[in-house]
């Protein structure tokens, strides 16, 4: 695969044998993608033990969403950033939002402060408070496809904003004809172990 062939939007998958506990399981909202700059999205799928109205309370935002409602991980770069993914339901109007990006169909991102605001006041149920982003430097993400430790899906809000991680995973595998339970299970190797 020359790099130049993965087009964004897509979703990653990550197999099994991604054990790096920030990527394991993982399913990433791919955003951009430049051979000789590298690759940029979100980890969609796992949660932060932090709650949305406290990280908006800290910022002195309201919040009229879910008080349980955790921050999601973006991803382990530049975690004190915040970014904004979400989408308009049918009967959710959305505030006027001049600073945000459609990165996917219907799928808008914003990391303005005014707008996450305006949004906060009356979130849609397609919501996510992402902290930090996922990164490769140039060739890397190209490397790692080759090496099978990702599958290229096409982007689907249902996973993009899905609940349980696992499921969402699972979800993402079965929509490009993978049955997760025929993959094999990989165990991180037990310490000496890595020099045989």
């Amino acid at each position: 695969m020359a790099g130049s062939d993965l087009r964004v939007p897509v979703l990653l998958l990550a197999m099994p044998q991604v054990l790096d506990p920030f990527f394991r399981r993982s399913v990433v909202l791919l955003l951009a993608h430049e051979e000789s700059e590298g690759s940029f999205g979100f980890v969609v799928n796992r949660a932060t033990e932090l709650k949305v109205a406290d990280i908006l309370r800290d910022l002195e935002l309201e919040w009229a969403g879910d008080p349980a409602a955790l921050a999601g991980f973006g991803g382990p770069v530049a975690p004190q950033v915040g970014s904004v993914l979400l989408q308009a339901g049918a009967d959710e109007p959305l505030p006027e939002l001049e600073g945000a990006s459609e990165v996917a169909p219907g799928i808008l991102l914003t990391q303005h402060l005014t707008e996450l605001a305006a949004i906060a006041r009356r979130p849609p149920a397609r919501f996510r408070l992402l902290l930090g982003h996922a990164g490769w430097g140039a060739g890397q993400l190209v490397g790692e496809i080759l090496r099978n430790d990702w599958l290229i899906a096409p982007v689907d809000p249902a996973l993009v904003f899905g609940g349980d991680p696992d499921a969402v995973w699972e979800a993402g595998l079965r929509s490009v004809g993978v049955d997760p339970a025929a993959l094999p299970a990989w165990t991180a190797p037990e310490a000496g172990d890595e020099a045989n």
